[in-house]
């Protein structure tokens, strides 16, 4: 890099480097879900239909393009020409975001052979653009690949600088919220990959044209992000795992914008204001902030009201704000001085500010190892909707907006004579690291893209899948959840508007308000579509995106796919025909979690874990209290007892009216039953062979009193074993 960069940046540097992609074309409003829907044609196909690129036969074949949702492209009714140098493999990734990675890696220890294609030249997505922190608000053990990166991450700093070191306490080891610097998280990724010699990683490639047979994505042709080169992928699944879901949107239809609240019965759906109301609110009830607060989480002291305005819950198109998160860091020895933008101008900076940027004069503050911070602002209300289905030429120039912005108000933070003096004092100890995105003039290489497509799957995580149900503590039980969610319902704001005393439209953050949810195995799936999953740009609402879309739920998500597809190869079937029981089984004994509950949290290892987190899952629980070492009581033991035969007569419909049920036997608060006595409950309840036999194979002493756990074990033993059972016979 010349010195002169070293130094200083150069914002023409920044404006000149231009992606050059083929375009995706007009977007268009779809009436029936009152959001938008993307439908073009690329060039490419264009001139395949021109060409009639095909040849002849009777079988369905469908050739789709970048963009095209809703709508699909009816070429002929004959095969297409399939390509003859197209790579085969076991699973295709598209993706290298942390949840892509976590995809492809353990499909691979499983013995998969995979290919990931990623559009960029940094793996490891958000994570090694800027994004230094795990937004979580658990701490436990979730799924094993993204608990080995924290482990990673940790080990890393201890290693590095030693136990006592202020950079490894600034990892924030047994906190939820792993802090580190994006170079380290971006080699630890790019190990995790490399290691495992079944993955193929193509970098600089998007996805530029699919070929379907029936209902299965036959073959993908990539194109080079920096050329005409094409490449073509085959592969049994087709795993989506961008944050913009552009090879999903080739084939099947993807939601934008925000619905109306109709659409989904959605409070806080479609357009909306707030306002910030001070902490403790004094219109809510004390009992229930301290019940709500009982839940093994992070918490934060804020609350958040709806201003009603004409228009409030209308349906619009615009996603919530994009930002860099830009990394800072006052080490004088790793600081690159702030100077004066080539194309800095004042008057127009702070008219952007008053009208349309989201920023702050207060300093970051040093939060991460080495004397480093991230700098979650400014954010340019507006143009982040152009990014959602633009080519890359209108994404790049979404992140170069940004850029300019960025540079320029950081400068200005340090240089306007309008902002007091111990203001630019303290911003003048700042500046870029020269460690960090060194081929990237020191900014991330990626925009922090919160929210663009989403799958319209064969269902959807809404805002009542993150909010408590009717008559249980606890979120609507999906008795095919892969996954959770923890995080608040949120969303950052979408257009530059405000009212009296209301923040941006479109802000909001639900916080005291959401509970942990289920994430249903069909908002993965697309009811088009056999062989494809979605692990990133799920079923979802707008409202319901909030709570999903942070790294650890993806990296999570990413895990469960890939042993969806495992599952499908072991089975010869697609993806989408797996039994989901069996899916979910595997998920529970490898530890991905599968419901959230107050008190599993380090106990992963324990022999009761896989049984609780599939129960979880079934409608044996009405809270988020497990209370594994608690013994059974008669009332609940009853309940469970009839529950579990309705299960194995395939009678339950909706599980969480089973929850519902279990909830109010647990507040009966009767006599303890021993382990005998609910084997005979069982026995009487499912009429079949006698369940006593698995007291003994499970080292549960009949006469003594039952502890919920192992109550759980055995039930989910039943469960396992019965041939007319949820599970087929292990």
């Amino acid at each position: 890099m010349h010195k002169n960069r070293e130094q200083g940046i150069v914002l023409a540097a920044l404006i000149s480097a231009t992606i050059a992609v083929c375009g995706y074309g007009a977007v268009a409003d779809d009436p029936e879900s009152g959001v938008n829907v993307a439908r073009t044609v690329s060039p490419a196909i264009k001139s395949a239909i021109d060409r009639s690129d095909f040849d002849g036969s009777t079988r369905d074949v469908t050739k789709l393009t970048i963009g095209q949702e809703r709508r699909h492209f009816e070429l002929c009714s004959r095969p297409a020409r399939v390509s003859s140098n197209a790579t085969v493999h076991d699973l295709l990734v598209y993706g290298s975001t942390p949840g892509g990675i976590a995809c492809a890696v353990r499909a691979a220890r499983e013995g998969m052979n995979v290919v990931l294609v990623t559009h960029a030249e940094h793996l490891g997505g958000l994570l090694t653009s800027g994004l230094s922190t795990m937004d979580t608000l658990y701490n436990g053990d979730r799924a094993p690949l993204y608990d080995e990166l924290r482990a990673s991450i940790h080990s890393y700093y201890r290693d590095a600088y030693g136990a006592d070191s202020e950079n490894y306490r600034r990892s924030m080891p047994r906190y939820a919220k792993t802090k580190f610097e994006a170079h380290v998280v971006e080699r630890i990724l790019t190990e995790m990959l490399t290691k495992e010699s079944r993955i193929e990683v193509i970098r600089r490639f998007f996805p530029a044209e699919v070929l379907m047979q029936g209902r299965n994505i036959e073959q993908v042709r990539f194109r080079s992000m920096h050329g005409t080169e094409e490449i073509t992928v085959s592969a049994a699944t087709i795993a989506d795992c961008s944050y913009e879901g552009d090879l999903a949107a080739l084939a099947v239809p993807c939601r934008t914008g925000r619905e109306a609240r109709e659409q989904f019965q959605e409070s806080h759906a479609g357009r909306i204001f707030m306002r910030s109301v001070p902490w403790p609110p004094a219109h809510i009830d004390p009992e229930y902030l301290a019940e709500y607060r009982r839940m093994n989480l992070v918490h934060y002291d804020n609350w958040y009201e709806i201003v009603e305005t004409p228009g409030s819950g209308a349906s619009d198109p615009h996603v919530q704000a994009y930002n860099l998160r830009t990394l800072l860091t006052n080490d004088p020895a790793n600081r690159i001085p702030v100077t004066r933008p080539n194309n800095y101008d004042r008057e127009q900076l702070v008219h952007d500010l008053e009208t349309r940027v989201n920023w702050s004069h207060r300093t970051p503050g040093t939060k991460l190892p080495n004397q480093k911070t991230y700098w979650n602002l400014p954010e340019v209300l507006g143009v982040q909707t152009d990014y959602v289905t633009g080519d890359w030429n209108v994404r790049k120039r979404v992140w170069t907006a940004h850029a300019e912005l960025t540079l320029g108000l950081l400068y200005f933070l340090q240089n306007d004579d309008s902002l007091p003096e111990e203001v630019r004092r303290e911003w003048q100890q700042w500046g870029l690291p020269k460690d960090e995105f060194q081929d990237n003039h020191h900014l991330p290489y990626e925009i922090y893209m919160r929210e663009t497509r989403r799958l319209v799957g064969r269902a959807v995580f809404t805002e009542q899948d993150a909010l408590p149900a009717a008559g249980m503590k606890r979120a609507p039980i999906h008795a095919d959840a892969i996954g959770i969610t923890e995080w608040f319902l949120d969303s950052h704001a979408c257009t530059p508007e405000k009212v009296p005393g209301s923040h941006w439209e479109g802000e909001l953050l639900l916080k005291n308000v959401t509970v942990p949810g289920q994430i249903s195995w069909q908002t993965l799936l697309s009811p088009d579509l056999d062989n494809l999953v979605v692990p990133v740009c799920v079923s979802s609402s707008h409202i319901g995106w909030g709570a999903i879309r942070l790294e650890p739920t993806w990296m999570a998500i990413g895990e469960a796919a890939a042993w969806g597809a495992i599952e499908a190869a072991r089975g010869n079937c697609s993806v989408a025909e797996i039994h989901i029981a069996v899916l979910q089984k595997r998920l529970a004994e490898q530890r991905i979690m599968l419901s959230f509950f107050n008190d599993v949290e380090q106990h992963a290892g324990a022999n009761w874990y896989a049984a609780v987190q599939y129960l979880g899952t079934q409608g044996y629980f009405g809270s988020y209290d497990a209370q594994p070492t608690k013994t059974l009581e008669v009332s609940l033991a009853q309940a469970w007892s009839n529950h579990t035969a309705a299960l194995l007569r395939h009678e339950i419909t909706d599980f969480s009216e089973s929850a519902r049920a279990h909830y109010q036997a647990e507040t009966a608060n009767l006599r303890p039953v021993s382990a005998g006595e609910f084997v005979s409950m069982l026995d009487d309840a499912c009429g079949g062979p006698s369940c006593e036999q698995l007291l003994s194979d499970l080292g549960i002493v009949p006469k003594e009193p039952i502890r919920r756990g192992d109550a759980c074990r055995l039930l989910y033993s039943i469960l396992s074993q019965s041939a007319n059972g949820a599970f087929e016979p292990p």
